[in-house]
């Protein structure tokens, strides 16, 4: 059964057309990931099926009953006096049916029937464990000050209460656009096993690689105006990508061969032709449209010269910067290499973004001082495409760093070929920087950092808004890239490639300095979190004594009795809330029976939680 259908969509704007007639279905339990090129019309794909934008042609149809949640990637928090308000507002039924519940809970004079109903909307939405879902999914993105006003939540606070306004409304499809945009990898590698889940259905655009193959169980791909779906992961969809371009370079090779032939016939014949030549010439009409297609694909290119770069680049001594009460560097110190591929990981608001502005001197520490070396020449990319101005050309705003671009190998290049290589062509030149979409004004903004020639790159979230061919390329520049590196990313993935060193933001502003990249950092703390017995015998050397670590507390007698204790009390009070819920949906419980069935259920619930975590802790011991 399809829970959503889109039956021969087609949207243009101006005189383009991004698609014509695309039929698509989406079945429960399958888990979409739509991918293209920027500018393909992805979300404005996503924003058709969710109902947000009209199709100029063609219907899309949700079953009896499905209800769809949408997350964008620019989110409104507009109209709402708290955090609290925007994730329980009354397009949030979950969350209204619990209320009601609730009332008619505490309210003697309801009758039977409003019971029964309130019953039954709790059943609908599975509404029964609604209470601990906010609390794990809230506390798992971050989100801690409920009264907060939201206006004053940034970009990616804003992006992170919204998403969690949609999981807590339990949708029976998610429509997603760059949902790991602006989350930590923390949140990420939660959101991944969340959506992995057997009763999600989901279609999502996402250019972070390592979540499309964890969540995505079919690739479709948007392709000048065409959708060709591939049922596996994304490696999979790489492979048989490769494999149809190489057959359809095949047939457009033949079709312009044949096409010759037919051009001539085509010259040769009379003008009053029968229905034999009639058929020949509707078949030359479709060899010919074959033939004329495009098969050359418009890709970034990055090639500049790096400045020279002398022995002494950048040093932090006893550097430390709080803001507000909250230390986010604590005395950090540190001295840059030659090569150094650094890449910067933490939770939000732990200080990152705080540290690159103090390594590029956009901010002062409190204490301690930043040396940068004599010929070290930054380039600082930043979350919000700074340094572009809304109101100028965009050939302007390169000309006003440099009217010509030296490259790799010596040779130079005017401004208006530069932007030729980053997918600015001469039609766009002249375009108004405040009317470029988020991926125009990202590469722009990259531009603008390379055109000056740095020795020393500081990224931070340059994967946000490029589609997956970009990132190739930008994948591919810096890791021929001979200067310094510093890299925020939450794309595991781009960072894995690019970095061998890792700044890790732990709170309080402490900061540890451990070799490899994010893979390697993520097995050895989960190997460090394994009990010793797993791991096996540690090999130690006989030159040298080993300081053995802090023994960890056993179990008690006491404690593994209490343990087994919970268990069975924990499985016999499911037993008894499943065979409740089962009476509450009988429709044969007289009111008050239905009350107090009702309180029973809360109160095994609330129970529940209670010991399964004090299980958690036992088992730890254990």
């Amino acid at each position: 059964m399809n829970y959503l259908s889109a039956d021969k969509i087609s949207k243009s704007y101006s005189d383009r057309w991004l698609f014509r007639d695309l039929t698509l279905g989406i079945s429960a339990g399958e888990k979409f990931a739509l991918v293209g090129e920027n500018g393909t019309g992805k979300s404005t794909l996503l924003k058709i099926l969710a109902g947000e934008l009209a199709p100029d042609t063609g219907t899309i149809g949700l079953h009896e009953g499905i209800r769809p949640g949408y997350l964008s990637q620019q989110c409104n928090v507009e109209g709402q006096a708290t955090v609290k308000d925007v994730l329980f507002d009354e397009s949030n039924q979950v969350a209204a049916t619990v209320m009601k519940y609730e009332a008619c809970l505490h309210n003697r004079a309801a009758t039977h029937g409003e019971m029964q109903a309130a019953l039954e909307e709790m059943e609908k939405f599975n509404a029964w464990e609604f209470d601990s879902k906010v609390k794990e999914v809230t506390s798992r993105l971050g989100i801690t000050d409920f009264d907060q006003d939201p206006s004053t939540l940034s970009g990616g606070q804003r992006k992170r209460v919204h998403m969690a306004k949609l999981l807590l409304q339990s949708p029976d499809i998610l429509i997603m656009d760059e949902p790991t945009n602006h989350l930590d990898l923390d949140a990420i590698e939660w959101l991944e096993g969340y959506l992995s889940g057997k009763n999600i259905t989901l279609i999502m655009v996402s250019h972070d690689r390592y979540f499309l193959d964890k969540v995505a169980t079919t690739i479709i791909e948007l392709d000048k105006g065409k959708l060709y779906t591939y049922k596996g992961d994304y490696a999979y969809f790489l492979e048989k990508k490769s494999g149809r371009e190489d057959i359809l370079k095949a047939e457009v090779a033949k079709a312009r061969n044949l096409l010759k032939k037919e051009l001539e016939w085509m010259r040769r014949q009379p003008k009053a032709r029968g229905t034999k030549a009639k058929y020949r010439i509707d078949a030359f009409h479709e060899l010919k449209e074959k033939a004329s297609q495009d098969l050359k694909k418009e890709t970034m290119e990055l090639d500049i010269k790096k400045a020279r770069q002398g022995g002494k680049i950048i040093e932090l001594h006893h550097v430390s910067k709080g803001y507000g009460g909250q230390r986010l560097v604590d005395g950090f110190s540190y001295t840059f290499k030659k090569g150094d591929r650094i890449g910067i990981v933490g939770g939000n608001g732990v200080g990152k973004t705080t540290f690159l502005d103090l390594l590029t001197g956009k901010t002062t520490p409190d204490q301690g001082e930043v040396v940068p070396g004599q010929t070290t020449r930054i380039g600082y990319f930043t979350q919000e495409a700074a340094g572009l101005n809304p109101a100028h050309r965009v050939i302007d705003e390169v000309k006003s760093i440099a009217e010509f671009i030296t490259l790799a190998d010596g040779s130079q290049v005017s401004a208006s070929a530069f932007l030729d290589l980053f997918l600015f062509p001469p039609g766009k030149q002249y375009n108004i920087i405040g009317k470029l979409s988020g991926g125009e004004k990202k590469r722009l903004q990259l531009l603008k950092v390379l055109v000056g020639n740095p020795n020393f790159l500081v990224l931070d979230e340059p994967t946000n808004d490029f589609d997956i061919e970009s990132l190739n390329v930008l994948e591919d520049f810096l890791a021929r890239f001979s200067g310094c590196l510093v890299l925020v990313s939450h794309d595991r993935y781009f960072m894995d490639q690019l970095v061998d060193q890792l700044f890790v933001f732990e709170g309080n502003g402490n900061i540890k300095v451990t070799n490899g990249n994010y893979s390697d950092y993520k097995l050895l703390a989960q190997e460090e979190e394994m009990p010793a017995k797993v791991k096996g015998p540690v090999q130690k050397k006989a030159e040298a004594p080993v300081a053995m670590p802090s023994k960890k507390r056993k179990i008690s007698f006491s404690e593994k009795k209490e343990h087994e204790l919970l268990e069975r009390e924990i499985g016999e009070m499911e037993k008894e809330k499943v065979a409740l819920i089962g009476k509450l949906s009988s429709g044969l419980l007289e009111t008050g029976d239905l009350v107090s069935c009702s309180k029973r259920i809360k109160e095994l619930t609330d129970s529940i939680d209670t010991k399964t975590m004090r299980w958690l802790e036992l088992e730890e011991l254990g």
